[in-house]
């Protein structure tokens, strides 16, 4: 699933006129990109949420399917469900098998296929991307990678899963995720996040990281980073 419903205010007058899936990278849009590495991938099957400015976005969805592109709508015109509520609505999408779900705006060369094995591996109800960098909302994880909290370093609020925080480390979420579909099962409809889930499960579930210090990750929701993005991508950053 790509998550491509937010609003993008972060991007400024650009988000007034068109979707933030739809900003151009070197004439290409985010989601177009988005929906070729994810095939490459092998998650050939995709399912893109919308919300703002769906004409548009239906309007590039159709011009990616006739390129190739196997793509399902999953239609919030009528209210933003943010990602857990999304997801949950699109669940009758989903078969027996693990899924990703893949945030428009993330930018990386993690490697999708690996972090897959892993997760099938461990046998996690989650499996979420992570790697070291400053930010003030910060997931917690043991040595064992598994999520045990969060910690907002701004206003110092944090939610411990575990009887102590002294052993655990601070990682950034990188906007990636590999899911059981057993999750479905402990979900329920609404407006909510996938990160607030995680934290009410992670004391009874198991709730995993997948550690990427290596490579490249931009988060595009900003113009300046937009533009780091473009520069990489172009070989000139």
């Amino acid at each position: 699933m790509i998550f491509a419903a937010g609003l993008g205010t972060r991007l400024g007058d650009l988000t007034r006129s068109r979707p933030k899936a739809l900003a151009i990278i070197n004439g290409r849009s985010m989601l177009e990109l988005t929906a070729e590495k994810l095939a490459k991938a092998g998650f050939d099957d995709l399912i893109v949420n919308i919300h703002h400015h769906p004409g548009q976005m239906l309007e590039e969805i159709e011009k990616l399917r006739q390129k190739g592109y196997k793509i399902t709508v999953s239609d919030e015109s009528d209210k933003l469900l943010d990602t857990a509520g999304g997801l949950m609505k699109a669940r009758l999408f989903f078969d027996d098998l693990p899924f990703l779900c893949h945030n428009v705006d993330e930018f990386t060369d993690l490697d999708l296929p690996g972090m897959y094995r892993q997760h099938l591996e461990s046998g996690a109800l989650a499996t979420l991307a992570v790697r070291h960098r400053p930010g003030n909302r910060q997931l917690l994880v043991d040595p064992a990678g598994r999520v045990r909290g969060w910690r907002n370093n701004a206003t110092r609020e944090e939610i411990i899963t575990v009887g102590s925080s002294k052993k655990l480390e601070e990682v950034g979420f990188s906007g990636i995720q590999m899911l059981s579909p057993a999750v479905f099962e402990l979900m329920t409809p609404g407006v909510y996040s996938l990160t607030s889930l995680y934290l009410m499960l992670a004391k009874e579930h198991q709730i995993m990281t997948c550690l990427h210090d290596y490579g490249y990750w931009f988060d595009c929701g900003t113009p300046q980073n937009l533009e780091k993005i473009r520069k990489h991508l172009s070989g000139a950053g």
